[in-house]
């Protein structure tokens, strides 16, 4: 006789849905759930944080194009787990994080654990509530997974008390996951003939395209129209320096096509010099708050607009558009390409210290050796320095939310999201701190991956703010130790070595990847501000 228990319709629900994985950490409001998933034939991976949790289920869902799921104990653990939404939030990534809670008859008496979770949640989420019964629960999960996905993708928030979980739920067929409301009656027409009419043309995309998927997209896009196009997703904003000398040429457009992408502080809001002040402006975005910012801060200079998927939009405008053929879109494409020739001949002030480039354009060619290599980057400068310097056909960044430290549970997701091709992480020495322990998660999964640590024993990014701002003499709070990370690595089971010159690294990046293991390369590197790049 089949079970019939809420966590069962829960756990056969998100199997029915597709989902293969849920990231998860174990807690006594959501025990019956790791007990479900055994019989639904759930995978379950098991981590040390509630945070990386989240973080892994983010970095799934921007690799794979599914939705993520985090599944977390009430009270502290959901606590724990809160802060990471914001970066998956802001990276527009479809996450659902189902969290235990505790049960609707003790609530208001002083239950365990007990919280307003739904509330906390809810800045953070397109949506966020507390399932209200065992029998509602299947139909709450297919909900949650469509509200995620749809319109501007992101997280959602469910809290599942102790006794919908236990309760008894109407047994029967589980439905699936419900599919993408899409809008695709676009008329392409305005758009190709607004855009038809600039002279300096740009296509900004948001942080949904920029997988590689959608960065596949945007190619094609570029390719119809003629029009350069952008893909837009670090906090550094115009002057990202994955993006080269992006902010020169983006100064000169006189029309811009916002994609799904923001006008928001990394567009400077559309303010000079940033972006010209008579540069006019077209929107294709899901939502209608977006476009209303948008008038908001451009007034008369937003020319037309319409709510629609950013996807289907770029769909129906290359369908309908004629090439247009001028040297702007080289000129755009020369620019984002650009990189200083005297990064080929840099080295470090420091003895034993590398200079970030000589830290990072050796790992090139591990990215290089695979149609399908991982490239994740997170930190301060270093992470700049990093976005900079590598490529990769996949790229996973802490994104506009700017929040560090998400980068091993990033790397960890990766493999088991591209469980053949390279995954290199770079990340500052900060970062690395934050979620170390889930080395050990990594080594019980077996789920090797190559992390290079730019060890400057600071926070660098604020070091800098502070030089820049109030002088170096008044420098505060920012040191760190010279830890030896890469110790470590070796503590939880991992590969380590320490690197301090540049011949060492190519070699050290080989053993680390022979290892079979999560490695971590401690590369003592000079602490430099971030690129500003300019032709």
């Amino acid at each position: 006789m089949p079970k019939s228990r809420g966590a069962d319709a829960f756990a056969a629900t998100l199997a029915a849905a597709g989902i293969r994985r849920v990231f998860t950490l174990s807690g006594n409001h959501v025990m019956p759930v790791f007990d479900a998933a055994i019989d639904a034939n759930l995978g379950l991976i098991h981590v040390r944080h509630e945070a990386a949790a989240v973080h892994m289920a983010d970095a799934w869902a921007r690799l794979t194009g599914e939705v993520g799921i985090a599944l977390v104990t009430g009270g502290p653990g959901h606590a724990n787990a809160i802060g990471a939404l914001y970066t998956a939030a802001m990276a527009e990534s479809p996450v659902v994080l189902f969290s235990g809670h505790a049960p609707h008859d003790e609530l208001g008496k002083g239950a365990f654990q007990e919280m307003r979770q739904e509330d906390i949640a809810a800045p953070l989420c397109k949506a966020s509530w507390t399932c209200a019964s065992a029998d509602i629960l299947a139909s709450d999960v297919v909900k949650a997974i469509a509200l995620a996905r749809g319109g501007r993708p992101g997280p959602v928030h469910v809290s599942l008390p102790s006794d919908t979980l236990e309760g008894h739920a109407r047994a029967g067929g589980y439905p699936g996951a419900q599919a993408d409301r899409r809008i695709s009656s676009l008329d392409a027409a305005p758009f190709i003939a607004i855009l038809a009419n600039a002279t300096r043309p740009l296509i900004l995309a948001g942080p949904g395209a920029c997988s590689k998927r959608g960065r596949e997209r945007m190619k094609r896009l570029e390719e119809a129209t003629g029009i350069p196009v952008a893909c837009m997703e670090s906090p550094r904003g115009v002057g990202d320096p994955s993006l080269g000398a992006f902010a020169q040429v983006l100064a000169q457009a006189d029309r811009i096509l916002l994609l799904g992408k923001r006008l928001d502080f990394t567009l400077k809001f559309g303010r000079a010099p940033a972006i010209a002040a008579d540069c006019t402006f077209i929107q294709v975005d899901p939502e209608d708050d977006e476009v209303a910012r948008t008038r908001r801060a451009v007034g008369e200079r937003l020319a037309h607009s319409v709510m629609a998927d950013p996807f289907d939009a770029a769909e129906a405008i290359a369908k309908h558009a004629t090439p247009v053929k001028s040297g702007w879109l080289d000129e755009v494409r020369a620019a984002i390409a650009f990189r200083p020739v005297a990064w080929d001949h840099v080295a470090s002030s420091i003895p034993d210290r590398l200079h970030p480039v000589q830290a990072l354009r050796p790992l090139q060619a591990m990215l290089d050796a695979h149609p399908d290599s991982v490239f994740i980057s997170d930190g301060g400068e270093f992470g700049q320095w990093a976005q900079a310097c590598l490529r990769a056909p996949n790229r996973v960044i802490n994104g506009v939310a700017g929040a560090i430290g998400p980068a091993l549970p990033f790397a960890l997701a990766a493999r088991l999201a591209k469980p053949n091709a390279p995954v290199v992480a770079a990340m500052g020495d900060g970062t690395f701190g934050f979620h170390a322990s889930e080395i050990d998660t990594a080594v019980r999964y077996v789920l090797p991956f190559t992390a290079v640590v730019g060890n400057d024993a600071r926070w660098n990014a604020e070091h800098q703010i502070q030089v820049r701002e109030y002088g170096a003499e008044r420098a505060l709070g920012t040191d760190l130790l010279a830890t030896r990370y890469d110790e470590v690595a070796r503590g939880f089971g991992g590969y380590g070595e320490m690197v301090t010159k540049p011949s060492e690294l190519a070699d050290a990046s080989r053993r680390a990847v022979a290892s079979g293991l999560p490695a971590v390369l401690n590369v003592m590197i000079e602490g430099l501000a971030a690129p500003n790049i300019k032709r």
